[in-house]
């Protein structure tokens, strides 16, 4: 059983937003129940089936980057009552992700290839070839889009002209990324294997900053083998990658990209547990633990009894 759909009514709930991924339920004006469900988007777009076991595999990598970064940044996490559920604070978002990339990879590996030489700002050099290593990491933000639309590139210059963040609190936002960054990438090479690029959401509660949602998951960030990156490149092989992208590539391959008009191809069985095992592998490989698969046989009702337990015994 995978779990793509929530509908659950907590004690003290105010309200529920349905994202791509998570389902998230506010409690009391200060809390978030965040539900990170098995369901997959790509190019924007939630897929038509769910993946086993993904949204235990995604909760439990965030929750523990978030415990190992609280001291570069506070975060907005209370607890995880459920392998698949977060309970943290309830910050106001800022309207953009920070993407940060030590690579030339996925889709502005795919800008460059058309002859763009300029993303959010930053001038990328001529002559780079596929996954080649960055002098240094560059920021490349993104507008955090509603449901249903694209996020879009933005420059540093465009954020802070049009308001969308002040100059003070973006300033404060690239100093996290990158410190977050050089930690994940810390991180990463203790277990062979490369922090490609990222991105962070960042929130204001009581006129603090807070990292919020996920962090190094295989949906937010993108990961190579360290062991075998120097020789793939210079053959000119793919990198074998830990990521959402392989996903994305076998769309491309079946002639979707996200665009209107274009029909999504069939998730066999097998497509299914290939992806599920490539969480799986990332959460191994980056845990260095076996992954313990959970029951799924009762999923609604073991959540809600776990999340009502909770609120029960600490706020209500």
């Amino acid at each position: 059983m995978t779990l793509t759909k929530t509908d659950f009514n907590f004690p003290g709930q105010k309200s529920f937003y349905k994202g791509k991924v998570r389902d998230v339920y506010s409690i009391k004006d200060d809390l978030l129940v965040m539900i990170v469900t098995d369901r997959i988007s790509a190019f924007d777009i939630v897929l038509s089936k769910g993946i086993p076991y993904k949204g235990q595999v995604l909760n439990q990598i965030a929750s523990r980057f978030l415990d190992l970064t609280t001291d570069i940044v506070p975060n907005w996490k209370i607890a995880t009552p459920d392998p698949m559920v977060t309970i943290g604070y309830k910050c106001e978002p800022f309207p953009v992700e920070m993407v940060i990339r030590a690579y030339l990879s996925g889709s502005l590996w795919r800008d460059y290839k058309k002859g763009n030489r300029e993303i959010c700002g930053v001038k990328i050099p001529d002559g780079m070839k596929e996954n080649q290593a960055f002098e240094y990491p560059v920021i490349t933000p993104t507008t955090k889009a509603e449901q249903g639309k694209h996020d879009e590139n933005i420059s540093k210059k465009e954020i802070i002209n049009s308001g969308l963040v002040s100059e003070s609190d973006y300033e404060k936002l690239e100093e996290y990324t990158y410190k977050l960054f050089e930690r994940g990438c810390i991180i990463a090479k203790e277990k062979g294997l490369i922090l490609v690029d990222t991105k962070y959401e960042f929130g204001k509660k009581d006129g603090k900053i807070y990292l919020i949602d996920e962090i190094h998951t295989p949906d937010s960030s993108r990961y190579f083998y360290s062991e075998i990156y120097k020789e793939n490149f210079e053959k000119g092989i793919s990198q074998n990658q830990l990521s959402k992208e392989f996903v994305r590539e076998w769309l491309m391959k079946n002639n979707f990209s996200g665009q209107q008009n274009q029909a999504m191809p069939e998730m066999t069985e097998d497509i299914i547990q290939n992806i599920s095992e490539k969480y799986i592998e990332l959460y191994e490989n980056i845990t260095e633990e076996k992954f313990v698969k959970t029951e799924t046989k009762n999923l609604h009702e073991r959540i809600y009894n776990n999340v009502l337990e909770y609120l029960t015994g600490k706020i209500l």
